[in-house]
């Protein structure tokens, strides 16, 4: 291999290794916490809720609010969080999600829609019982539904979605770790949607997700982009030194 050759190839690696860089995703909203340190969504002594119901087969919908602030924002995947009773490993498919502009969630109008197939973004951890926290069978998945690109302006909204899976049960999401007060609804076969609260204790319940930003391609190290510009530099120099000795020596 000749040393134009050799500055060629690295300049082409160099530029590969950027244009093949993987895309870098920011969380804009986080609506959790959904386990605690051990993995485990835990139910307090009193509750009675194991999980809610949200499911596209049975036309049950849950909603929880979020709010844009500053600038714009531009989405491009969202995160749900549910399990499926028994069911051995990841069994869901799709998700019905709407986004809504307003204060009541009963009136706001949607500004995005979609039926997205999710893909499994690892398992979160097990939704149990206080007096059976050595329980497996509620396995707690994140679905990643990536959607084309839509922008939020600043602002009240909120999330609207129904889940599908494979497996029997559900599917059923757990209500996000807290002792306060919530701002969750449910909505059955397309009804008002009401407050979603434990049928024991009456609290009120929020629910997980999380509002990931449209990808963008990853800036390379300044090692990166010294190489690349070393790279082409030489290479063009080198290129010119051989066309004028095949000049010469013609």
């Amino acid at each position: 291999m000749t040393r134009v050759s050799r500055l060629c190839a690295t300049t082409a690696l160099a530029f590969a290794a950027f244009t093949s860089a993987p895309l870098a995703a920011t969380v804009l909203y986080d609506n959790g916490p959904i386990v605690n340190s051990d993995g485990l969504s835990v139910m307090t002594p009193q509750e009675n809720s194991i999980g809610f119901g949200s499911s596209i087969t049975l036309n049950i919908a849950l909603a929880d609010d979020f709010t844009v602030t500053g600038r714009n924002w531009t989405i491009g995947s969202i995160d749900f969080y549910a399990y499926q009773t028994l069911a051995n490993g990841f069994t869901f498919t799709q998700a019905d999600w709407q986004v809504v502009r307003g204060t009541d969630v009963s009136t706001a109008s949607v500004v995005a829609s979609g039926l997205t197939s999710v893909t499994n973004n690892g398992l979160i951890g097990y939704r149990v019982q206080h007096g059976a926290q050595g329980g497996r069978t509620r396995a707690i998945y994140r679905l990643n539904a990536d959607m084309a690109d839509f922008s939020l302006a600043a602002g009240s909204y909120f999330l609207i979605w129904k889940l599908a899976g494979t497996a029997a049960s559900g599917p059923f999401v757990p209500p996000v770790l807290s002792t306060s007060a919530g701002n969750g609804f449910q909505r059955v076969n397309g009804g008002t949607f009401v407050g979603a609260s434990d049928q024991s204790t009456g609290q009120r319940k929020d629910f997980p997700f999380t509002i990931n930003a449209a990808a963008t391609p990853a800036i390379p190290e300044p090692a990166t982009w010294a190489m690349m510009i070393g790279g082409f530099a030489f290479s063009g120099a080198a290129l010119r030194r051989q066309r004028a000795a095949d000049v010469v020596f013609a």
